[in-house]
């Protein structure tokens, strides 16, 4: 991966990579706020599309995977190899990273359905890689079987699935368990990102 070096204060993560992986219906913000802000701190990001679920309408064959509110990818307003690169699942390797995002919305719900996803998730995490799941993104966490024994958060409409996996669930803004980050809505995405970044800052 080959991205444009910039400088400024932001080297918290410099060195680190992080894959943020998406479904056809990502909760938009849920991506660009973890995106903007970890590569504000120096992160290499790569988004992993995955063309699964439903598109957003109008839907055609060749559109590219889109989140709720219309933002594709790759990202239309920032260009690629700037601050982040898009690549296939199959093309990623576990080793090669330090962090997984999962954003929520349908997204999830659509990567739960594809064995390779779930496996993938579980060999980052087997790995001692930092992933950070919010809003629907625990229900990936539940197929990859990471949440039994957990303390973890998520969207209320989830609490009952984490709960019936062995899961114990906190109404916080952010919980970390072990290398598990989760997060239960946007509105608690600063405290989502702040313990992703105190999480890697710790296994530098």
């Amino acid at each position: 991966m080959s991205l444009v070096r910039r400088t400024g204060p932001g080297t918290r993560l410099k060195g680190k990579r992080v894959a943020i992986i998406v479904a056809n219906e990502f909760e938009d913000v849920e991506l660009l706020y973890p995106f903007v802000r970890l590569s504000e701190e120096g992160a290499e990001i790569i988004i992993i599309p995955v063309k699964a679920g439903l598109h957003p309408r109008p839907a055609f064959p060749e559109k590219p995977v889109t989140g709720r509110y219309g933002t594709p990818i790759p990202l239309q307003v920032f260009r690629e190899g700037e601050r982040y690169v898009v690549r296939e699942l199959k093309d990623v390797s576990p080793d090669e990273l330090d962090a997984l995002v999962i954003p929520g919305g349908f997204s999830p719900d659509a990567l739960r359905t594809i064995p390779e996803v779930v496996e993938f998730v579980k060999k980052v995490y087997e790995k001692g890689k930092v992933v950070a799941a919010i809003c629907h993104g625990p229900q990936l966490l539940i197929s990859a079987g990471l949440v039994r024994g957990k303390k973890v958060t998520s969207y209320k409409a989830v609490r009952d699935d984490l709960i019936n996996a062995g899961a114990q669930f906190v109404d916080e803004p952010v919980v970390v368990d072990g290398n598990l980050v989760t997060a239960r809505v946007p509105d608690d995405l600063p405290e989502f990102c702040r313990a992703i970044i105190e999480l890697l800052e710790k296994k530098s």
